[in-house]
C-alpha cells in the first residue's frame, strides 16, 4: 500500500512510518525540518531498501504548504491508499491570556493542514473507492484542561472534523478513524524529568494504527482511546 504521512521526520509520525515500512508499505512523508525529514528518510530507506520510500519538506503551518505536499503526492501518480494526519505542533496558554496570534498558529498546524492535505488527496479515493484516513488528534479533545487553551481548541476541531468526515465518506467505502493518545514518550519529554516508564511508548501508538489498517474492508475502528496505565499526568 501507498502510505502518505505529515509529520513524520521524529515521535509518532516517524515511529509510524516505521512500523509501515516493517510491513511492507511504500512510504511518502513530509515535516517542516528538512534535516532532520532527510535524517528520517535515510534510516528508513538503510532498513528498508526494498521499498519506495519517499519525503520532501512542506510547511504545513501554511494553506499552502499542505496543498502543495498535497499536490506533490498527486504529481508522483501516488494512489494513496492511507492518509496520517499527524503534523501538529504544541504551545500551553490560557485563552484569555495566551499570545496574540497563537490560536491561529497552531490551527492551521494541528487541524487546517489536515483539513486541506485530505481535501487535496480525497476525490482519488473517492473515485476508487477506498481509502483510510487517520487524524492523529489527543485525549485534549476529549476533555479540557487547565492550560490547554488553542492546543485544546485545535484537537477539539480535529475531532470534529474526523466525525464529519466518517459520515460523509461511508457510500464511497472510505474509512476514517480518530486516535487520542494520552502522554507518548517522545523527545519534546526529554527535558521534563518525566521517565519514560511513566508514560507511552511511541510505538504503541504506531502498532495501534498498523493493526487497526488491516481489519477487513467492512470494518472500521472510528475512534481509539490510548493512555499510560498509570493515568494522566
Amino acid at each position: 500500500m501507498k502510505i502518505v504521512i505529515s509529520g513524520a521526520s521524529r515521535g509518532l509520525g516517524f515511529s509510524m512510518a516505521e512500523a509501515f515500512a516493517k510491513e511492507g508499505h511504500d512510504l511518502y512523508l513530509t515535516a517542516k525540518n528538512e534535516v532532520t525529514l532527510y535524517g528520517a528518510l535515510a534510516s528508513l530507506m538503510a532498513r528498508f531498501p526494498d521499498q519506495t520510500i519517499k519525503a520532501k519538506p512542506f510547511d504545513l503551518g501554511t494553506k499552502q504548504g499542505a496543498l502543495d505536499f498535497g499536490q506533490w503526492i498527486l504529481d508522483a501518480g501516488v494512489a494513496t491508499d492511507i492518509l496520517i494526519n499527524n503534523a501538529g505542533t504544541f504551545q500551553p496558554g490560557r485563552i484569555y491570556d495566551e499570545p496574540e496570534g497563537q490560536l491561529e498558529e497552531i490551527m492551521q498546524v494541528n487541524f487546517f493542514s489536515a483539513y486541506y492535505l485530505t481535501r487535496t488527496l480525497l476525490p482519488s479515493m473517492i473515485q476508487r473507492k477506498s481509502g483510510h484516513i487517520f487524524n492523529i488528534s489527543s485525549i485534549a479533545a476529549l476533555q479540557a484542561y487547565p492550560g490547554g487553551g488553542s492546543y485544546s481548541i485545535s484537537k477539539f476541531a480535529l475531532s470534529g472534523f474526523s466525525k464529519n468526515l466518517r459520515q460523509e465518506l461511508k457510500e464511497f467505502h472510505i474509512k476514517v478513524t480518530c486516535i487520542y493518545p494520552g502522554a507518548v514518550y517522545t523527545d519534546s519529554w526529554e527535558e521534563s524529568g518525566v521517565q519514560p516508564a511513566r508514560i507511552m511508548k511511541a510505538s504503541d501508538i504506531a502498532d495501534s494504527v498498523v493493526q487497526i489498517s488491516k481489519l477487513s474492508p467492512q470494518a472500521v475502528v472510528e475512534e481509539l482511546v490510548i493512555r499510560p496505565l498509570a493515568g494522566d499526568l
